[in-house]
């Protein structure tokens, strides 16, 4: 597996982020099967809101981030829940980003939320990663109460912790999967046909 290149993009802009941990302990999970780990903080990038009329390249760092996105082979999407949906960094940058980076790609999804399971977030990036094509690991990991899940920079509940890792685990398992190109239509949903 160590050719395969898992990169995790965080949607939490906060310097002490539970989302961040989070990643790194997925990446941590994919590097002990042997893959190439990369986390990307949305901190160190200059990602004005995303506007159609502007070139990629003239946007600031987006060409980059994509640039980074594209060499995936598995990507992991962080975001802290925010009024019931992921972030605004994130939406931001996979705004800037389209079926050149994730087209049958193999992605998995973690959200945080401060109170409750932060489901509406996953099921918004689900939906995003779906119009782009993208294959979305079954296996997803959610983390709630977030102000009270770290003890020392290290998650206290050791199951939380287990779902958190196997996502990582199953970006790599799943990084290579050749989806059936009959599952993927990002223009319209044709049903069951036949049922």
């Amino acid at each position: 597996m160590a050719d395969v290149h898992v990169v995790a993009l965080c949607g939490s802009l906060r310097g002490d982020s539970v989302t961040r941990t989070a990643l790194e302990q997925t990446l941590e999970a994919a590097a002990d099967l042997g893959a190439n780990t990369e986390l990307i903080d949305l901190r160190d990038y200059d990602l004005p809101v995303f506007d159609a009329d502007r070139d990629r390249e003239d946007a600031g760092d987006a060409e980059r981030l994509a640039d980074r996105m594209r060499r995936a082979d598995a990507i992991v999407l962080g975001s802290p829940m925010y009024h019931g949906s992921y972030s605004s960094p994130l939406k931001t940058a996979l705004d800037y980003c389209g079926f050149d980076e994730f087209e049958d790609t193999t992605v998995g999804l973690l959200a945080v939320s401060g109170g409750a399971f932060p489901v509406t977030a996953l099921e918004h990036m689900r939906s995003v990663c779906r119009a782009l094509n993208a294959w979305v690991i079954p296996h997803e990991a959610a983390v709630s109460n977030s102000n009270s899940v770290l003890e020392d920079g290290e998650f206290a509940d050791s199951t939380l912790e287990k779902r958190i890792r196997t996502l990582g685990q199953r970006a790599v398992q799943y990084a290579t999967i050749e989806p059936d190109p009959d599952s993927f239509e990002s223009d319209q949903n044709v049903g069951a046909t036949g049922k």
